[in-house]
């Protein structure tokens, strides 16, 4: 599965701002779907995903309330909504999909086989 992450970009706080991750080779069908992201000098950090078949989604406390996934079946693809940005949502966000995320699991980056290259989001202050 090659996964693509689009819609960053620069954004002032308060802003809002959608990101999309599409995948080629096959169907998110089956798959958990992840956002991570990682600022300079900090590591990895979970911020949403999304289990396609049940629909079922998880948030990182920094994400709850501003932040919403949702996927497309149409079009194959996963969104996450970034609503009230601050400065600290700066980073690069990555999409991950994995064939057997365990919900305990979710938020560890070693849990998904298929990453994407990436999309920067900085958020002025």
């Amino acid at each position: 599965v090659q996964l693509q992450a689009s819609g960053g970009g620069l954004h002032e706080t308060g802003g809002s701002l959608r990101l999309s991750c599409s995948a080629s080779g096959r169907t998110f069908s089956h798959y958990y779907v992840g956002w991570f992201r990682q600022a300079p000098g900090k590591e990895r950090e979970f911020v949403a995903g999304i289990r396609w078949n049940t629909d079922t989604t998880d948030y990182s406390d920094s994400a709850k309330g501003r932040f919403s996934i949702s996927r497309d079946n149409a079009k194959n693809l996963v969104a996450l909504e970034m609503n009230s940005l601050k400065p600290e949502d700066t980073a690069v966000y990555y999409c991950a999909a994995g064939k057997a995320v365990a919900a305990l699991r979710v938020m560890l980056p070693r849990a998904y086989d298929f990453w994407g290259p990436g999309t920067q989001v900085t958020v002025s202050s």
